[in-house]
């Protein structure tokens, strides 16, 4: 996986901008171009939702447009199960948390360090394994 990231929407926009406007066979050939670029980086492109939309007209962001009839939606296979919808805020949803690994030792990288008068010195960061709960001495 690419910096982490484990999980993939593809968002094709100006759907509106294509020749016809709302053309099936242009998404269809950017869906296939991109396939194959995240396949050679180590996607499954059966993974990843494939969305055509329009930003500026909001087609398939939030509720299914009908300017697409021939969109019929996406659908994802992975290990933790299938996920299928029409427009891009049901792909968004579909998207699994990541697993927060709470049974390890406390791993907490800090990001900052604030001296604030009257309180004191406050450390800030992430807890990434483990548990912090109050009035825990660390």
């Amino acid at each position: 996986f690419t910096l982490g990231v484990k999980q993939l929407i593809v968002g094709v926009n100006k759907m509106d901008s294509t020749e016809p406007p709302y053309s099936e066979a242009r998404f269809e050939e950017i869906k296939k171009e991109v396939s194959n670029y995240i396949k050679k980086i180590g996607y499954n492109p059966a993974a990843v939702a494939f969305v055509p939309i329009s930003g500026w007209n909001g087609d398939n962001m939030l509720e299914t447009s009908d300017k697409m009839p021939w969109f019929k939606g996406w659908n994802i296979e992975r290990k933790e199960g299938k996920a299928d919808g029409k427009c891009l805020i049901e792909a968004l949803d579909a998207i699994l948390p990541p697993s927060r690994p709470t049974d390890k030792a406390l791993r907490l990288p800090l990001q900052d360090v604030y001296k604030i008068g009257g309180i004191g010195t406050v450390p800030v960061g992430r807890v990434e394994t483990g548990v912090l709960k109050p009035g825990m001495v660390v």
